[in-house]
């Protein structure tokens, strides 16, 4: 019998934990479920930890040789065989009822192709709410895909047959941004809408990414904006993409109030482009607007704590939709603080 859902999950050196995500499975209220996990030739006990679970939902694949999670999931997706299908990580864990919540949202509007969550940061046995999680709606993150990945994989659940109609599910070539270059290529046959209530607890891991890690995912993510930047930018595209891959998705601090320009007109041509593209409702444009507002400031502000850029520089930069509350302390703030910056740097220091 066909299940509802077909888990997908690649699995590497995941033997203390992969035990406690497919126990949050198996505590779905929604169980018409199934579970395609393939090991990645791991060198722990992981393989043997996957086939202790006695569970006739769960379908383990081991590999021959290990490939990367690109290559597993392409590999587990090959064989589910769900009407719909749940992305998750060997480490992450779903809420009881998020089966139930997400495939009742596919069936109550079939017009959207994935639907994801919002997600709990799990570190040390502690859950915290997600930095700056705010409600998204489909046109919010229609926008925000534009600059930056607003989903976190482990919460996706899509249509099989939207999936299927991606050739390749995953690109083995885009390394690190493979989830990204996924929604920029679902948004093909059906909206992105996201459930904000949390159905996830993402876990994070102590230390940071390693610097070429970082790399090779700025430039899988400059890769695929630019193919999303090409009808806007023409051949300039891959320039641009660049830009905001390594300013707004890595956030690296910008440099100089050239930069900033560059950055600004790009900001303001996507803005333009998808407003012309799209029949917002009024709510739905102020919403637009403001998210347009703060990307900016979320450049202008590192510069200016950075010292640089200066204030006026800055604001001679600024798009029309950034609006100045001269009482807000951040204006004085930040270029003092960037001044103070410059003035130590001047004499050798950091």
């Amino acid at each position: 019998m066909t299940p509802a859902i077909s888990v997908i999950m690649a699995a590497y050196n995941g033997s203390a934990l992969v035990g406690e995500t497919i126990a949050s499975l198996q505590a779905q209220t929604l169980a018409d479920w199934e579970l395609i996990v393939v090991d990645d030739r791991s060198t722990d006990d992981t393989l043997a930890a996957l086939r202790a679970i006695h569970d006739p939902r769960i379908t383990v694949i081991a590999s021959e040789e290990n490939q990367g999670p690109v290559h597993a999931r392409n590999r587990a997706f090959a064989s589910a065989r769900g009407k719909y299908i749940a992305a998750l990580d060997q480490d992450d864990l779903c809420t009881p009822d998020r089966f139930a919540q997400q495939a009742a949202y596919l069936d109550a509007h079939p017009e959207v192709a994935l639907v994801a969550s919002s997600a709990l940061l799990l570190m040390d046995g502690k859950a915290d709410p997600w930095p700056g999680e705010r409600p998204l709606s489909p046109a919010m993150i229609d926008w925000l895909l534009l600059t930056q990945n607003p989903l976190v994989w482990s919460t996706c659940m899509f249509r099989a047959d939207a999936a299927r109609r991606l050739m390749p599910f995953t690109r083995p070539e885009i390394r690190y941004a493979e989830d990204f270059d996924l929604y920029q290529r679902i948004r093909a046959f059906g909206a992105i809408a996201r459930i904000d209530a949390p159905l996830l607890q993402y876990r994070c891991h102590a230390g940071g990414a390693s610097q070429k890690f970082r790399s090779m995912m700025q430039a899988s993510a400059s890769a695929v904006l630019a193919g999303r930047y090409a009808p806007i930018f023409g051949d300039a595209a891959p320039v641009k993409a660049a830009l905001v891959a390594e300013y707004l998705m890595g956030r690296d601090p910008v440099p100089d109030l050239a930069t900033l320009g560059r950055l600004s007109k790009i900001l303001a041509r996507l803005h333009a482009h998808f407003v012309a593209e799209n029949d917002l409702p009024p709510q739905s444009r102020i919403e637009i607007d403001g998210e347009y507002a703060r990307l900016w400031w979320l450049l202008a502000r590192p510069a200016l704590r950075q010292g640089n850029v200066g204030l006026i520089g800055a604001l001679g930069v600024r798009p029309d939709v950034v609006h100045i509350n001269p009482a807000d302390p951040d204006l004085l703030v930040s270029p003092l603080i960037g001044q103070a910056r410059a003035f130590v740097r001047s004499f050798g220091g950091r």
